[in-house]
């Protein structure tokens, strides 16, 4: 099992960098680079790339729609170049405050659009001229659209790579379809290892019955916040807010992704009590209804042995991938917890 970990720059972004290569030694695996409407990622993960020597970097996630699908292709390979072939692009749909209120993009056909963004990027990378008849793009741009001067290129520089690992993050069930088809990872968010096989296990059955072979088996990567220890347990408090927000904050009735997850995971009435508070402002209100067995089960928080059956019920899950949040008070106590979980997932 891989450990990775979110990048978390709020003491400073040069300073958490240099911080990296302690994390290395210690055992972790790959590093994933946020991108909502910050810095973006792209930048930071450069910066990364030339700092670190074996550690994975990943982007979690670029959104589909704020690149067109050929520059994704050009900057994930341009990603693998700088890194020496450590880059894994992270694909996601994000959501519609995002891209249409940051980007000013229509949020339409995110399934469609994914696969289509898949297709054209590898065939970037295997330097195919583009050409592609889609639904929602199409490349060259045809002469109805446009001046009729476009000519179907390839791209110049030879990819370290002709095939670089596709993760893409999907908790709807077409989308986990989709994603267990077609990308060597998914990424799902508040992952229950004791819910997942009822919530998604027939669309991972479905897309992984139409999987190419040469894509090897998914990667699955759970998220989870890692703390060890007798006294540590108050630390669950920290993902009320967080995870209020999402069931009860991102989107709209009856357009939440996140607040359908929490209902199809079992607790339909607090998810819908959830957002009512939430859209109504009464946030402190809703976050103390988050279900305390969700803060539990999808975190690694608490005694030694609590974290090790955690990640044991994590493995038999079918995850391959912790990307954990490390919650110690110091650096140093944050290194730590990236060793003993490396030790714990061996």
């Amino acid at each position: 099992m891989r450990i990775g970990m979110a990048l978390n720059y709020s003491g400073g972004f040069k300073e958490t960098v240099a911080e990296l290569a302690d994390y290395e030694k210690a055992g972790l695996d790959i590093i994933f680079v946020a991108e909502a409407y910050s810095f973006d990622a792209v930048s930071q993960m450069g910066y990364i790339a030339a700092r670190t020597e074996r550690l994975e970097i990943a982007s979690g996630i670029l959104p589909i729609y704020s690149r067109t699908p050929t520059l994704l292709a050009m900057t994930a390979a341009g990603m693998d170049y700088v890194s020496g072939g450590r880059f894994t692009l992270g694909l996601g749909a994000s959501g519609p405050q995002v891209i249409e209120g940051f980007h000013g993009v229509p949020y339409t056909a995110p399934l469609g659009r994914t696969r289509e963004v898949i297709e054209i990027c590898r065939k970037v990378w295997r330097r195919e001229k583009v050409e592609y008849q889609g639904r929602h793009y199409t490349l060259p741009l045809p002469p109805d659209q446009g001046t009729g001067l476009g000519k179907p290129l390839k791209l110049i520089n030879h990819p370290v790579r002709p095939r670089i690992p596709v993760v893409v993050a999907a908790i709807g069930p077409k989308n986990v379809e989709l994603a267990a088809e077609l990308a060597e990872g998914w990424e799902p968010i508040f992952y229950m290892p004791e819910k997942a096989a009822d919530v998604w296990g027939a669309s991972l059955a479905a897309g992984k019955a139409k999987r190419d072979p040469e894509l090897g088996e998914l990667d699955v990567i759970a998220q989870a916040s890692l703390a060890v220890g007798d006294d540590v347990a108050g630390l669950l408090e920290m993902g009320r807010p967080i995870a209020a927000l999402y069931i009860g904050g991102m989107g709209a009735k009856g357009k939440n992704f996140y607040n359908d997850l929490a209902r199809r995971y079992g607790y339909e009435k607090e998810a819908e009590r959830i957002q009512e508070l939430y859209l109504d402002g009464k946030k402190d209100e809703a976050a103390a209804l988050v279900p305390h067995e969700l803060l539990e089960k999808m975190s690694l928080i608490g005694s030694e042995g609590f974290v090790r059956d955690r990640v044991l019920a994590m493995k038999e899950s079918g995850v391959t991938t912790l990307n954990v949040a490390p919650l110690g008070r110091t650096h140093e106590e944050r290194v730590r917890l990236i060793e003993l979980i490396k030790d714990i997932a061996s």
